[in-house]
Formats: structure tokens, C-alpha cells, sequence
């Protein structure tokens, strides 16, 4: 079973137990976060959400916070004598999925 779920912009594909990175989220390591999914899958049986499938939610368990790895921004322009070098770490926390939960089903939302 995998879900698709969207958090910080973007779009994540995760499975129980997956390690995840994502933008950066409010919380400390250890505390619990679910997110709405937006396509639910089950072997054959695909669900997919207008935007959200409705019941299903995906879990997970913050692990820690970091930084990505620097990016280096180098501006220069021919014959002006000009450059300029910048660097960015992006922020990161990474979580694990507990479990994904589709429907008011309390076994389903305990898998």
C-alpha cells in the first residue's frame, strides 16, 4: 500500500515505515503529523482524490531537523567587475510514516 501526499509545495510517494525528507515543518522530534492524501493505492484498487481522497490520511512521526547540502550561487557579469558568490543550505525535516488510514475504517487507520 502507498500513498500520494502534498506538504511545503510539493508531491511525496510513501509506504509504511518509509523514511521521508520534506520542507521544513513545526515541531519537535518525536511529535506526531498527518497529512491528507491525494491518491491512495491498495495492490489493484487505486483511489485517487478531487484533490483530497476523502477519509484517508498518512501519518508519520517526526525523526530530526537538518539542512540539505550547500548550493553555491556564483552572479557574475562579463567586463563589469562584477561577482557575487552566495550560499544556501535549504531546510529539511525528515519523518517516518507510522501508518496510512483510509475511511472511518479503525483497522484501516491503524495498518
Amino acid at each position: 500500500m502507498y500513498a500520494i501526499f502534498e506538504t511545503g509545495g510539493k508531491q511525496y510517494k510513501a509506504s509504511k515505515g518509509d523514511i521521508v525528507y520534506v520542507e521544513k515543518l513545526d515541531g519537535e522530534p518525536g511529535k506526531l503529523v498527518s497529512f491528507d492524501a491525494l491518491v491512495v493505492a491498495d495492490g489493484d484498487d487505486i483511489r485517487i482524490g478531487t484533490p483530497i481522497v476523502e477519509g484517508a490520511k498518512v501519518r508519520a512521526k517526526i525523526v530530526e531537523h537538518g539542512k540539505g547540502k550547500k548550493v553555491v550561487i556564483f552572479k557574475y557579469k562579463a567586463k563589469d567587475n562584477y561577482r557575487k558568490k552566495q550560499g544556501h543550505r535549504q531546510p529539511f525535516t525528515k519523518i517516518r510514516i507510522t501508518s496510512i488510514g483510509v475511511g472511518k475504517d479503525k483497522e484501516a487507520a491503524e495498518e
